[in-house]
């Protein structure tokens, strides 16, 4: 069976950069957009040292993304602001003709 292809967009990527965080911690969220990257979560088949496909990226302030990244506050946090950054993400995406439906 073939390994399956990894996503990779560079366009998808790039395009967090200016905009504000989508994940927005309370009271973690600096709030800065000049320090918004892609973080990449791991929603599915993402091992511990690989990065999962660039669908599955948020826009996250460097705050949020240290604190997305050491795995900080509850699971049900984690849960809760990365489910909602990664809808807010994509719905970003698609208003600006990056994704298409």
């Amino acid at each position: 069976m073939a390994k399956p292809t990894r996503i990779k967009s560079s366009k998808l990527t790039k395009a967090a950069r200016g905009k504000d965080c989508t994940m927005q911690v309370i009271p973690i969220c600096n709030g800065n957009h000049e320090t918004t990257i892609s973080a990449h979560v791991n929603v599915e088949g993402g091992k511990m040292g690989c990065k999962t496909d660039d669908i599955s990226v948020v826009d996250c302030c460097s705050d949020c993304h240290t604190w997305l990244d050491q795995s900080m506050g509850s699971e049900e946090d984690r849960l809760f602001y990365t489910r909602r950054a990664l809808i807010r993400t994509l719905k970003r995406r698609i208003e600006e003709g990056l994704i298409i439906v």
